[in-house]
């Protein structure tokens, strides 16, 4: 994996300053220059350094710095990972209003394979689940234990017993024809926007809790490395997964491509 901050290739003291745990980033898949939902990647870079910094970032630029590294590394596919940070900020003095760091990391292109998956539901909810920051313990350490008690993943329940999200992933359910998207408090990644916008219609959107899942015949999860198919919810099993799954590759397929250069 390679690293370039604010245009260059970054230096120790610059990935020193991204280690302290304050900052947000989003994750993309680039395939020949070009992104899916690319519009949504830099919105969510926006919002979070308003929130987190009080300060604006130029989006034009940051599109520009991720051409920048491909091109640098010499390639067209790959992974990205965009994060924002400020080597001045102080804990404290947090209200200060700083410019940003921008690091782009490049490592080689990710499909995720729609291997049906199992997953157990742990109760956890994200801290400002609004914002993809860089706090990703907990997701981490969930999905470890969940692989030690012989799931694949972990998907997350509310204190109100609702489906958020998974670790790294969204999840949406089938119910006949129906496609819903659970509500409740969750990071809304792009992969779920753009499924959403494509799929036609106005989006099912429904408090979904475990005690529902039995009403459902197929649940997929996705981000922005792929979808697919969970075989099963703690002891609740869902034999339309992969079938629906199959339907979100096809949105997916027909979602257009936003080159990084213009």
């Amino acid at each position: 994996m390679k690293h370039y901050c604010n245009g260059r290739p970054a230096t120790a003291d610059d990935l020193a300053g991204a280690l302290v745990n304050y900052g947000h980033f989003t994750s993309l898949q680039v395939r020949g220059g070009a992104v899916q939902g690319l519009d949504l990647h830099l919105r969510r870079l926006r919002q979070g350094t308003s929130e987190l910094f009080g300060s604006t970032l130029d989006g034009s630029q940051v599109q520009a710095w991720i051409a920048a590294a491909l091109q640098a590394e010499g390639v067209v596919d790959a992974s990205v990972r965009v994060t924002v940070f400020a080597r001045g900020f102080d804990f404290r003095q947090p209200l200060q209003v700083l410019p940003v760091d921008v690091l782009v990391a490049v490592s080689a292109p990710v499909s995720l394979p729609a291997t049906p998956r199992r997953v157990r539901s742990v109760a956890y909810a994200r801290e400002m689940p609004q914002l993809k920051h860089v706090g990703t313990f907990a997701l981490f350490q969930h999905r470890r234990l969940a692989l030690q008690a012989g799931f694949d993943d972990a998907l997350f329940v509310d204190g109100q017993g609702r489906v958020s999200e998974g670790t790294t992933w969204n999840v949406l359910f089938g119910r006949g024809d129906e496609v819903v998207w659970p509500q409740a408090e969750a990071l809304r990644g792009t992969q779920e926007r753009l499924l959403q916008a494509g799929w036609g219609g106005v989006p099912v959107l429904e408090a979904v809790t475990l005690a529902d899942l039995g009403g459902f015949d197929a649940a997929v999860a996705c981000n922005a490395a792929g979808v697919w198919p969970l075989a099963a919810i703690d002891g609740v099993g869902f034999a339309g997964s992969e079938a629906l799954c199959q339907r979100a590759v096809e949105v997916l397929i027909a979602t257009p491509w936003e080159p990084l250069v213009g």
